[in-house]
Formats: C-alpha cells, sequence, structure tokens
C-alpha cells in the first residue's frame, strides 16, 4: 500500500508556484528611467515563469518593486503587495492582486514580513530597506540574487558573502532573466537542504 501522505505531499510541491519578492529602491530618491524599466522586465520574467511576485507597494509614491509588479501584470502574472499601515490608497493602485497590511510602520517590520512571505529575493539598487529585506532573507536561509550595476546594495553586495561565517552570498546576476533562472535554481537547492 502507497502512503497517500507522501504522493499529496509531492503533488502538492509540484503544483506550488514559487513566491519570488521584489525588493529596491522607493522613489523618494531619483530613479533613472533605465531603471525602472530594467524593473519591469524582472516582473516580467517573473510572470514568464510562472510564480507569483511579492513586493513592497507604496503610498506616497512610486517605486523599483512597484514598477516590477506592474510589469508581471503586464504579462498575465500575480502579484501580492505586504503594505504598511492598514489602510489607504497605493501609488499605483492596479499593481497588486492581493494586498496584505501589515499594521506596521515603514523601516523594519514590513520589510520583515515581506522577506519572510517568500522563497526567495531578486534585490534591484535598494538602499536601507532592501539591506534589512536581504538580511532578513539570509538569516532565514533564502536566497538572494542581486542585479549587478543597479547601483545601491545590489552592488555593494553582489557576490558577496553576507557575513564573517561565509555560509551564502548575495549572488550576482546581470539580467532580468539571470536572475530569475539564478533564483529559481537556487531556491530548488536550499529546498533540498
Amino acid at each position: 500500500m502507497k502512503d497517500t501522505k507522501t504522493i499529496d505531499t509531492i503533488k502538492i510541491n509540484e503544483m506550488k508556484k514559487l513566491q519570488i519578492g521584489v525588493i529596491g529602491t522607493f522613489a523618494d530618491k531619483k530613479i533613472s528611467s533605465s531603471l525602472m524599466k530594467l524593473a519591469r522586465l524582472v516582473g516580467q520574467e517573473i510572470a514568464k515563469s510562472g510564480n507569483i511576485l511579492f513586493f513592497g507597494p507604496e503610498l506616497d509614491g512610486d517605486s523599483i518593486s512597484t514598477q516590477a509588479a506592474i510589469g508581471a501584470k503586464e504579462n498575465g502574472g500575480q502579484t501580492v503587495g505586504i503594505l504598511y499601515g492598514s489602510k489607504g490608497e497605493l501609488f499605483s493602485p492596479n499593481s497588486a492582486d492581493i494586498i496584505i497590511w501589515t499594521g506596521t510602520e515603514r523601516g523594519g517590520p514590513r520589510e520583515s514580513i515581506l522577506a519572510l512571505s517568500c522563497d526567495g529575493l531578486i534585490a534591484i539598487s535598494g538602499g536601507s530597506g532592501t539591506l534589512t529585506e536581504m538580511m532578513v532573507a539570509y538569516m532565514n536561509k533564502k536566497p538572494v540574487v542581486v542585479i549587478e550595476g543597479t547601483g545601491g546594495w545590489s552592488d555593494k553586495m553582489a557576490n558577496q558573502f553576507f557575513d564573517h561565517r561565509r555560509k551564502a552570498k548575495a549572488i550576482g546576476a546581470k539580467t532580468p532573466e539571470d536572475a530569475v533562472k539564478k533564483l529559481t535554481n537556487e531556491i530548488l537547492k536550499y529546498s533540498t537542504k
């Protein structure tokens, strides 16, 4: 007699879509149009991969991660926004299929919830919030891929170990397609450890 629990677990794992977080700079810093376009291409690649894009939308401005979500939506992808606070209107209202209100402030709790909700992260540029998300992912054994040449913490962390223990690196990628491919491969490696 076959163990039905094992069979059901295998079927569920085969059907599960990966939850890929896209993190990066908030538009309180001037973001170039080429960086915004790159973010949309990352979202497009996530949609093409059949996985779900998680991001941290904003109420008061645009962001790299919101542009990635728009790119995913334009290509038939699903998006989940992890938002600070408990009410309000998104700056880009059509960017999220599902909104999870965290009831938290910006600057730590929301970033942690976002990182913990994902199987892995793709970082584009980024400031302190992006660094927080990367570190939470690392501490919880979730892979991080950074797109090189985008500035911020992505460039500082590309192919660098997160700390002196040298357990994991922020994996550098050159293109949106490369980033999604590397991250999905890393997620599969991490899930078998």
